[in-house]
């Protein structure tokens, strides 16, 4: 008996021993993750000009006003277009009425997105390639109320789109300062994916100025990107939607994902918010984007071939490096050479490509910015002035009925080095996105337009004046420098 009050006595003990262990070990543990979480929010405040709310305990940062304020100023926005007749020409229709050659008609095609509200009379902003195309645009609101939209202004370059809702008092978002977003910095998604009803995701910003190569698609050599990029999960129909910092100031639009599925995997790219606010205002202002170019192409260490690389020893470069300077450019008139290396922009530093197209972008033709380069390891700056697509400061007037538009192509004249190098007069092709040269003809970038319909080219005037008459039937002719012969094309543009 004895013997077994002893094991019972062993037992007991070793049992109180245990409990006393494991209580102190679980008490030094709790600790730890106090500590842990306390230290998780030193650095939020800093992040954004106003301290986001945190949690009672110090531990993760509070996005619940941030997500109700967001939620009510982002819209899902819907369009219908049936593909007009003039996008496919049949030439026999003409010779025989119609009764051989037929006008294809597509059925009505119907998609979906977000939109962003960003004034309180009904201006709100979204992506180019949601309503590309639509002869039909409606937008309903949070509360489920829903109305007709119009379309202020398209721009594929950045893939931006403003529309106008005739409401007022409307909840809205103002912007924030995409400049001073922090990797890691907490934001939130907003949008209408997968045709759900309103939708917020949260995630850290995992990056910044990324290039993915997606709005080359509609704009070609146009295209600007400087994506910021989180792991916020974004879907199909969150496109044109909001991403918000923990105050709910608007930082940028969601635009696209990178997926080999279609679906969120891991990676979605907002367009950053100053970016945004200079082509809304220009929309809104002029009715199109005034673009301001500095002049130059340019190779950095992430995008160069192993050729550039060599050329330009980029392995020891931090900058961009100019390629080449384009004649009677605003940079050839500052004095840039091929080789410069482009440190900074009106004293923001430049690294990449995409910085230095985000920062130009946010320009206007007429603007003056101040290039600091290093050339032959000594610093210098320039002060260049930028110029629009046809080399002069003139604001671009949003013009419905000029027909030149339709054509998806940026111009310029030759210079007079290239009349003298080509023996022509007229006008090059410098890049081709969505439009008509794409979609109806076979034309590429570098061609010289020497005539149009037999009438002689030598200026951007007389192209322009040709593409404004009457005519809808069109005969590009004009030369490739540097290949023999003459080439003509044949269109029709209503």
């Amino acid at each position: 008996m004895k013997r077994v009050f002893g094991i019972i006595l062993i037992a007991a003990t070793t049992s109180l021993v245990t409990v006393f262990a494991a209580q102190k070990t679980m008490s030094h543990r709790t600790n730890e993750v106090s500590n842990l979480n306390h230290g998780y929010t030193l650095q939020e405040a800093k992040y954004t000009a106003e301290a986001p709310q945190s949690s009672s305990d110090g531990g993760y940062v509070n996005l619940e006003s941030a997500a109700e304020k967001s939620s009510k100023a982002v819209v899902h926005i819907t369009t219908k277009s049936t593909a007009s007749p003039a996008s496919y020409y049949d030439p026999f229709e003409d010779f025989f009425g119609g009764m051989f050659g037929q006008r294809r008609q597509m059925a009505p095609q119907k998609s979906t997105g977000s939109g962003v509200v960003i004034s309180e009379d009904g201006y709100i902003v979204t992506n180019n390639h949601v309503v590309a195309g639509a002869d039909e645009v409606e937008v309903t609101y949070s509360n489920k109320k829903t109305v007709k939209a119009k379309v202020i202004g398209t721009d594929p370059s950045t893939d931006l789109a403003v529309l106008k809702v005739e409401d007022n008092n409307l909840p809205y978002l103002t912007y924030g300062n995409s400049d001073n977003v922090k990797l890691g910095e907490w934001v939130l998604a907003v949008g209408y994916p997968l045709n759900l009803e309103t939708t917020v995701t949260a995630g850290i910003v995992s990056a910044k100025y990324r290039n993915i190569g997606i709005n080359q698609r509609q704009a070609g050599a146009n295209a600007v990107e400087s994506f910021i990029q989180t792991d916020a999960a974004v879907n199909p129909g969150n496109s044109g939607g909001a991403l918000v910092n923990a105050c709910g100031e608007l930082i940028g639009i969601n635009s696209a994902i990178a997926s080999q599925t279609g679906s969120y995997a891991g990676y979605s790219y907002a367009i950053p918010a100053n970016l945004v606010k200079k082509v809304v205002n220009d929309m809104v202002e002029y009715g199109k984007v005034q673009r301001a170019y500095l002049g130059v192409s340019f190779v950095d260490g992430k995008t160069a071939t192993p050729e550039m690389r060599e050329q330009y020893n980029l392995d020891n470069v931090e900058g961009v490096v100019v390629a080449q300077v384009m004649d009677e450019s605003g940079a050839d008139d500052a004095g840039l050479k091929e080789g410069d290396i482009i440190k900074s922009i009106n004293a923001k530093p430049i690294k990449t490509g995409p910085q230095l197209q985000e920062v130009i972008a946010q320009q206007r033709p007429g603007d003056r910015v101040t290039v600091m380069i290093e050339r032959s390891g000594k610093t210098m700056t320039k002060n260049v002035e930028l110029r629009n697509s046809l080399g002069n400061t003139d604001v671009l007037k949003n013009d419905a009925s000029t027909k030149i538009e339709k054509l998806g192509a940026q111009f310029r004249e030759l210079s007079a080095k290239e009349k003298q190098q080509f023996r022509t007069s007229g006008v090059m092709i410098t890049s081709i996105s969505n439009g008509a040269l794409r979609n109806y003809t076979r034309i590429r970038e570098g061609f010289v337009i020497i005539n149009v319909n037999e009438i002689e080219i030598n200026s951007l005037q007389d192209l322009k004046r040709v593409f404004n008459s009457s005519t809808q039937n069109f005969q590009i002719g004009g030369v490739y420098p540097g290949k023999a012969g003459n080439y003509f094309y044949s269109f029709r543009l209503n």
